[in-house]
């Protein structure tokens, strides 16, 4: 396990600056981007396949007869004939994920009651591409005690509200047979996934009930479709999940701890997706197994995610200027003692502002998430949403960014000061390379609040009102 905790921690290191070199590392270096840029996984057009593999974990007991460990026990597609090349690819990636499924160590014991949890996980692979995993963890049918196991959807497309409705349709099946859930995962690979804002039917029969239509929908918006922000608006409170967005911003080492899995997994998304439209391009691990909680002590900015059980070990460990979230009381047990300070007051009170006009609770998922987002969206775009302008095309083709002149263009002191530590982030560099390289970005939602954001400063200054 200790080899396999290397080559994962290996696999989550990056290029740090632009144009700088990449750090060493103990194996291979590699960035790790949970969330693409705008251009890449947030604008998928629809038609690749939903998903790589089916997969269910179960817990095995050793040969020692002490704990168990966690095993793949099911697996679809099966993929034969790999070149050699393919097939060892194959057996990093499958090795790697039953440790994923089971985080929280091989101490089990048989339960007669298990509360279901959903949750995900990213894997990286060394050339930087990443799989999701997206994981329904239950107790299988049957009486009397028994160990839970774990369904699992590998996939490289990041839409955690889609993938939930395919695991309950999973674990419909899995109450009558293996066999029934064939079928339905053979017509979804099948299906090409859908554009965004359109649905993809599938039929699918069932012994005793018949024929059933599953509709599966994207949403319209796809920058929101892989996040939900539910449960981070019950862990915090809006100032803190400001200061939150202030410490990832600035690329800090970032701890979530909770109980449940499934906690863990959808505040540490949401965390990130406030965030866009840039990504994070450092370690992020949504819930680090046991045994790979020297995370913890890595001198690289991290966001990972730990259950309250190993509390003590991250106590324990050697850590610097990291912000510990302790999502099960509300509450940072360590923090460096400047969040409050990072951005700008008169953007902080323009951001709370927004936040605290209030959520319907008759509102849909996306419309919370569109409110919760929105006002950080606005952040960027009052900030650094000119930053096309300060590009410099050269007769090849190439842009280069002007740096200085970018963050003096700026009228505001605090916006000015917070802008010029943000340029020197991996976040804003990695938007820079590739806004660099195209004239015309991709009219992605960012763009359409830029240009919106452009044209409301126009009218406002034709009507002599200051703008905001």
């Amino acid at each position: 396990m200790d080899g396999l905790g290397r080559r994962l921690r290996a696999s989550l290191r990056l290029k740090r600056g632009r144009g700088g070199s990449v750090q060493d590392s103990p194996g291979e270096a590699a960035k790790e981007p949970e969330r693409a840029p705008e251009h890449c996984l947030a604008t998928f057009a629809g038609g690749q396949h939903f998903f790589e593999y089916l997969l269910v974990v179960s817990l095995k007991r050793r040969r020692s007869g002490e704990d168990y460990e966690p095993t793949i026990t099911y697996q679809f597609p099966k993929r034969e004939n790999l070149l050699r090349g393919q097939q060892e690819e194959e057996e990093r990636l499958l090795s790697a994920i039953p440790l994923f499924c089971f985080p929280d160590g091989n101490e089990w014991a048989p339960l007669t009651e298990y509360p279901r949890e959903t949750f995900s996980f990213v894997l990286t692979n060394v050339d930087g591409s990443r799989k999701i995993g997206y994981c329904r963890r239950l107790l299988p049918a049957g009486r009397g005690p028994r160990l839970p196991r774990v369904y699992c959807i590998i996939s490289c497309i990041g839409c955690f509200g889609l993938f939930s409705k395919i695991l309950d349709e999973v674990e419909k099946r899995h109450q009558i047979s293996m066999a029934v859930i064939y079928p339905f995962m053979q017509g979804l690979r099948e299906a090409a996934f859908p554009a965004p804002g359109k649905t993809v039917t599938l039929k699918s029969f069932i012994p005793d009930s018949g024929t059933e239509f599953i509709s599966l929908t994207r949403p319209l918006d796809s920058h929101l479709e892989h996040v939900d922000f539910s449960s981070l608006l019950r862990c915090l409170s809006f100032e803190q999940i400001l200061q939150l967005f202030a410490s990832a911003v600035l690329e800090r080492r970032i701890i979530f701890l909770a109980e449940g899995l499934s906690t863990l997994s959808q505040c540490i998304h949401a965390a990130a997706a406030l965030l866009y439209p840039f990504s994070w391009a450092h370690t992020y691990i949504p819930v680090v197994p046991e045994s790979l909680l020297a995370t913890v002590c890595c001198p690289t900015p991290f966001m990972v995610g730990v259950q309250m059980r190993f509390l003590q070990e991250v106590l324990d460990s050697p850590m610097e200027e990291v912000l510990l979230v302790n999502l099960c009381e509300g509450t940072f047990l360590m923090s460096v003692g400047d969040e409050k300070d990072i951005l700008p007051p008169k953007l902080q009170d323009d951001i709370l502002e927004s936040l605290g006009q209030g959520i319907d609770e008759q509102q849909t998922p996306e419309q919370i998430n569109e409110h919760v987002s929105g006002p950080f969206v606005q952040f960027f775009v009052k900030t650094v949403g000119h930053y096309a302008s300060y590009i410099r095309w050269e007769a090849n083709g190439q842009g280069r960014f002007q740096e200085r002149a970018f963050y003096k263009a700026l009228p505001s002191k605090a916006n000015r000061r917070f802008v010029k530590k943000f340029v020197k982030t991996q976040l804003f560099s990695l938007f820079i390379q590739e806004a660099e390289k195209s004239k015309n970005p991709p009219a992605g939602y960012f763009q359409r609040k830029i240009r919106e954001y452009e044209e409301q400063k126009k009218q406002k200054k034709s009507k002599g009102k200051p703008v905001k």
